[in-house]
């Protein structure tokens, strides 16, 4: 930014153009890859999810879990003052495999529940109780199997810090609002598939 903030770049003469090189054209080519990673992937979970549940809607309340874990991961960054690097990257994709399925753990017994006769509100609140303690057992597991990386233990800690630092803040982040914004999120989409039902019904 500085230097295109120069007063020379910004007056350069017809046919010279900025281009950019070295680790900035690298940083700006593994951004766009990851990006179109993270689309293929959450299009993915999402596909493999339709045919599991056999729903369109409930997925996304699956899916509402990921940005959780995204304020926590960068969040973990800035703390420890590591960039966004390719490892950090590598650490985002595999946060969002694990939260998604502490989402699925979740959502998958409320509805089991709910079709097993229980009210829609007693079924999300069994979930809760008795799933959370599958996924604080995935958390805790993985904080302490990454923690030793995140402090600069074992081999090459430049590569395997930041990664293991954006799972464990994406992971505790993820586990505590879940418990709190999953439920919430599996109601409203109940809702809108319960009207969206009604409506084509009419019609």
């Amino acid at each position: 930014q500085q230097v295109t903030n120069l007063p020379a770049v910004k007056a350069l003469p017809k046919g010279i153009a900025l281009k950019l090189a070295g680790d900035a054209e690298a940083n700006e080519e593994l951004g766009t890859s990851f990006m179109l990673a993270m689309v293929a992937g959450i299009g993915a979970i999402y596909i493999v999810l339709v045919l599991l549940f056999h729903n369109f809607t409930q997925p996304l309340t699956i899916l509402s879990a990921l940005p959780l874990s995204i304020g926590g991961a960068f969040g973990a960054l800035f703390i420890t003052q590591f960039s966004i690097s390719m490892p950090a990257m590598i650490g985002l994709i595999m946060l969002m495999g694990i939260v998604t399925k502490n989402s699925i753990l979740l959502v998958d017994y409320a509805i089991i529940a709910y079709h097993g006769g229980m009210s829609r509100i007693d079924a999300i609140l069994d979930a809760c109780h008795k799933r959370s303690r599958p996924i604080l057992m995935t958390t805790i597991a993985m904080v302490a199997g990454m923690l030793p990386n995140a402090l600069g233990f074992g081999a090459d800690p430049s590569f395997r810090a930041p990664m293991s630092v954006v799972v464990i803040g994406g992971l505790i982040t993820s586990t505590f609002l879940s418990l709190l914004v999953i439920p919430v999120v599996y109601i409203m989409m109940d809702d809108a598939q319960n009207w969206l039902k009604k409506k084509l019904k009419r019609q």
